[in-house]
C-alpha cells in the first residue's frame, strides 16, 4: 500500500469515527431535547403540584368495597338506610344495619370509637377520638357547628355545609340532610338485593335448606333473583357484552366479505386496468385512514345510536384494512396452481375459486380471527359513543362518581370478554387452518 492510499484510508476511517461519534452524541442530545420538550410542553411541574393522591386512594378503595348511607332528611326528619345510596338498596321498613341503634337519639357507630349521634331538632353530634365533641344544627340551609376557625385537612366547613372524612366513615351535613357514609369490604347485594329472600342465606341452605320462597323453588327462585338483581343488573349486563361481541363480529366479518371481491380489483395479478386499481387502492386508503371513532360519530349523525353504528363504523374501517392486507396476499399466489385449474378448461371465475382461494384462505382467516378479537376491545370504546354494548355501561358508571364498584365489576367482565375472545380465535385458527409444532 503506498504511502497516499494510507493517507486516504487514514482520512476515510477518521471520518468514519467521526460520523460515529456524531450519531452517538447526536441522538441521546435529541431524544434529551424532545423529553425536556414534553416536561413542559404537558405541565409535568403542574401537574405534580395538583395531582392528589387522597382521591386516588379513595378511588380504589372504592372499586372492592362498598358503603352504607345512613341519611336524615332535615325537613321531615326521616331516616333512611341504603347501600350506595341508592333506592334499590334501601332497607324494608323495619330493618337497619346492626351498627345503628337508638330511637329518639339515632347512634352510629362507624367503629374505632367513631360515634355519630342524630338528635332530635335536627341537631347532630360527631364524636372522634382525639378532637373535641363536634356538635352541628342544621336551620333552613344554614348549617351552624361549634368547629374551630384553625380546621385540619380531613374536615371542610361553611356555612352552608360540612365535609368530616376519617379513616371509618365520612360525615356530611347540609341545611337539607344530615348523612353518614359507613365502608365495608366487598361487593354488597352482589347476588341478592335486600328484599329478595336469599339475601343473607349460605349457599347450603339454599341448595339443600327448607323451601325459602313459598311460591318458587330455592335454586330457581335464587337464580331468578339474582338474575334480575336490580342494583348490579346481571341481565342487562349479559345482554351488554353480548351486544359488544356482536357488534365486533357483524363488523369484522362484514368489512371482510366486501373486502374480498375488491382485493380482486386492487391487485395487479387479477385487475390489469391501472385506473381501476389505483382508484380501489385509493378507496382502500380512504377508508381505513379515518378511523372508526370518527366514522362513529358521523354514522351516529346519520343513523341514530345504537350496537348497528358501531358495527358499521367497524366495517367500513375493517374494508380498507383487509382490503390492502388480502390484495397483498392476492399478489404472492402461486400462478402454477392457478394454470392447474386452467388446464381443466376452468372459466375465470373457478379459476380464482378452485386456484386462488384455496391458496390465500390460510392468511385471510388467521387476519379475520385477528381483527376479531382486535375489534371486541374496539367495539368497548365505540359502544360507549354510539349507545350501546358493555362500554356504555361502563360510562355511565364512571359519569355517576359513586359507583366504582361497578365501574370495577364492567372492568373485569371486558377483560374476560377479551380473554375469552383471544382464547377463542386461537381455537378457531387451528381448528380451520391448522397450528405449526
Amino acid at each position: 500500500m503506498t504511502t497516499i492510499e494510507l493517507h486516504d484510508t487514514k482520512l476515510a476511517a477518521e471520518k468514519l469515527f467521526q460520523r460515529k461519534r456524531i450519531i452517538g452524541f447526536g441522538i441521546p442530545a435529541v431524544i434529551a431535547v424532545y423529553l425536556t420538550y414534553i416536561f413542559f410542553a404537558f405541565d409535568l411541574p403542574g401537574l405534580a403540584e395538583r395531582a392528589n393522591l387522597d382521591n386516588a386512594v379513595t378511588l380504589a378503595s372504592d372499586s372492592w368495597s362498598h358503603k352504607v348511607h345512613v341519611t336524615r332528611d332535615n325537613r321531615s326528619g326521616e331516616i333512611t338506610y341504603a347501600v350506595e345510596g341508592e333506592r334499590k338498596g334501601t332497607y324494608l321498613d323495619g330493618m337497619r344495619p346492626a351498627w345503628v341503634s337508638g330511637d329518639d337519639v339515632t347512634t352510629i357507630d362507624l367503629g374505632g370509637d367513631h360515634v355519630v349521634r342524630y338528635l332530635p331538632d335536627n341537631r347532630t353530634e360527631i364524636d372522634i377520638p382525639g378532637f373535641p365533641l363536634i356538635t352541628a344544627q342544621a336551620e333552613g340551609r344554614i348549617v351552624t357547628t361549634n368547629l374551630p376557625d384553625d380546621l385540619p385537612d380531613w374536615i371542610s366547613a361553611t356555612d352552608r355545609r360540612v365535609g368530616i372524612t376519617t379513616p371509618e366513615g365520612r360525615i356530611t351535613l347540609t341545611g337539607a340532610r344530615t348523612e353518614v357514609f359507613n365502608y365495608f369490604p366487598g361487593w354488597e347485594l352482589f347476588w341478592f338485593t335486600l328484599d329478595s329472600p336469599y339475601h343473607g342465606q349460605s349457599l347450603g341452605t339454599i341448595l339443600f335448606g327448607e323451601q325459602l320462597d313459598p311460591v318458587r323453588g330455592n335454586i330457581a327462585g335464587a337464580v331468578s333473583d339474582w338474575w334480575n338483581n336490580a342494583m348490579w343488573r346481571h341481565k342487562d349486563v349479559a345482554w351488554a357484552i353480548g351486544e359488544t361481541v356482536l357488534m365486533a363480529f357483524l363488523g369484522t366479518m362484514g368489512g371482510a366479505i366486501i373486502a374480498l371481491p375488491l382485493a380482486f380489483l386492487a391487485a395487479k395479478r387479477f385487475s390489469p386496468v391501472m385506473l381501476l386499481r389505483a382508484a380501489t387502492r385509493r378507496l382502500f386508503d380512504f377508508v381505513r385512514g379515518v378511523d372508526a371513532l370518527i366514522w362513529t360519530v358521523v354514522l351516529a349523525r346519520a343513523f341514530g345510536p345504537g350496537p348497528l353504528t358501531g358495527a358499521l363504523a367497524i366495517l367500513i374501517t375493517d374494508t380498507g384494512t383487509f382490503g390492502k392486507i388480502f390484495s397483498e396476499a392476492l399478489e404472492n399466489v402461486d400462478q402454477k396452481q392457478i394454470e392447474g385449474v386452467s388446464s381443466t378448461g376452468a372459466k375465470p371465475l373457478q379459476r380464482n375459486r378452485f386456484g386462488v382461494i384455496p391458496q390465500v384462505v390460510p392468511v385471510l382467516l388467521a387476519q379475520i380471527l385477528y381483527f376479531l378479537e382486535s375489534n371486541t376491545r374496539s367495539a368497548t370504546i365505540i359502544g360507549a359513543i354510539t349507545g350501546g354494548g358493555i362500554g356504555l355501561m361502563l360510562t355511565q358508571a364512571i359519569q355517576t362518581q359513586k359507583d366504582w364498584e361497578e365501574v370495577a365489576y364492567y372492568i373485569i367482565l371486558i377483560i374476560a370478554m377479551v380473554m375469552f375472545m383471544d382464547w377463542f380465535s386461537g381455537w378457531l385458527r387451528g381448528k380451520l387452518i391448522g397450528r405449526k409444532d
